[in-house]
């Protein structure tokens, strides 16, 4: 049986991973500055993660959520506690699309409304509900066709203004950092404007953190650096790293009822492991504060490079835009110098998403292969005008 064939996918194998490396199975070792989509939070096969798993499994892998399961209970104190957002009530699901569902779902429950508004650039997954506060038309077939989102530019605020005034908006969604469209962060004021313009026209404000949170930004969340509080937090990638787990967050205010949502395998006692895991190597190796100063290094450095024309980000979660479209500068990145890097919908901004783990020693030597690789680009671009 073939696969369905929907992946464009690079030429390697990798079968190992040991924290920010892998292995691929021609024994070739790569630095990996992409982590999967931002999905290797705390380094591939971290010790602590497998043996969380390996002593989960012996026990009891999974059972549905018509039980008492006290791992969901021990996971949400301790995202509590790292995120400061105790009080918040905690959903826990498989995928970062899911965690949007549940998150639209309750807005449109809670307020009795459909409109949403999102953002130009914006992703926020491939299912029905997702898609539709998705800034991209190629992703949705005519059935995820819908006529209740309205999309804005990003740090509008007199448009912002002009639309939630109108009071038929049940939820205004942006990401804490845009990812996929290529590492645009709201400024902070615009930030602060949804907040107080959903509060004033009873919309909720749901800040979308699947890809800049859990420490990526330097903080636990990215929305943190506005100091803004969204009524709704959604969260997946590196809260498993590398196990499917997703999480919504709720304000107190909002008030759940049986039936409201469901998941089958949602927070099953494997994944409230992983979770576990990850949120304890995050606290003991002060991983957000590495992402900072890891972050902020690297960030500077590269702005002095040839052909970039602008660095953007906070801690980890990077975009570096050139005069050149990336693609020859990510394959001779990845077969030359063996250095995994993403792309962005930006043809010319590379996306760079590596472990939180990442030393500055790592971080360096990607700065000079990265240099050399544009200086080789550039000489070979000379030489052909010449």
């Amino acid at each position: 049986m073939p696969l369905f064939d929907v992946y464009p996918l690079l030429d390697i194998t990798p079968e190992k991973g040991e924290d920010c490396f892998v292995y691929d199975t021609k024994g070739t070792k790569y630095l990996d500055f992409y982590g999967g989509h931002a999905v290797i939070s705390i380094g591939h096969s971290h010790p602590h993660f497998r043996k969380r798993i390996k002593e989960q499994v012996d026990k009891l892998a999974f059972y549905s959520n018509s039980v008492l399961n006290p791992l969901q209970t021990q996971l949400a104190e301790k995202l509590g506690n790292l995120s400061g957002y105790e009080e918040y009530q905690l959903f826990l699901s498989n995928s970062g699309a899911e965690a949007v569902e549940n998150a639209l779902k309750v807005a449109s429950f809670y307020t009795g409304k459909k409109k949403v508004i999102s953002f130009s650039k914006s992703f926020h997954g491939r299912t029905s509900a997702a898609l539709g506060v998705t800034d991209n038309s190629k992703y949705s077939a005519p059935i995820n066709e819908n006529d209740h989102t309205v999309f804005l530019e990003l740090n509008e605020t007199e448009a912002l203004t002009k639309e939630i005034n109108k009071g038929d908006v049940c939820a205004v969604i942006i990401e804490g950092i845009q990812g996929i469209g290529g590492i645009h962060i709201p400024d902070p004021e615009f930030m602060k404007q949804i907040e107080l313009l959903c509060k004033k026209h009873g919309a909720l404000f749901i800040c979308d953190e699947i890809q800049s949170g859990y420490g990526r930004s330097g903080k636990f969340f990215a929305h943190q650096h506005a100091g803004v509080t969204p009524d709704i937090i959604t969260m997946a990638k590196g809260m498993g790293n590398g196990f499917p787990i997703a999480g919504t967050l709720f304000h107190p205010k909002i008030e759940p009822w049986h039936g409201e949502l469901g998941s089958t395998f949602g927070g099953n006692h494997l994944a409230c492991a992983a979770g576990l895991a990850v949120l304890e190597v995050i606290s003991d190796e002060q991983l957000i504060d590495n992402a900072n100063i890891v972050g902020n290094s690297l960030m500077e450095k590269l702005a002095g490079l040839p052909m970039v024309t602008e660095v953007r980000g906070e801690g980890l979660m990077i975009g570096v835009e050139c005069t050149n479209p990336i693609k020859e500068i990510r394959m001779k990145l990845l077969h030359e110098k063996h250095i995994l890097t993403g792309v962005s919908s930006d043809p010319h901004t590379l996306r760079l998403l590596p472990p939180l783990t990442i030393s500055k020693d790592q971080a360096d030597k990607f700065v000079t292969d990265f240099q050399h690789t544009l200086t080789a680009i550039s000489k070979n671009e000379t030489l052909y005008l010449s």
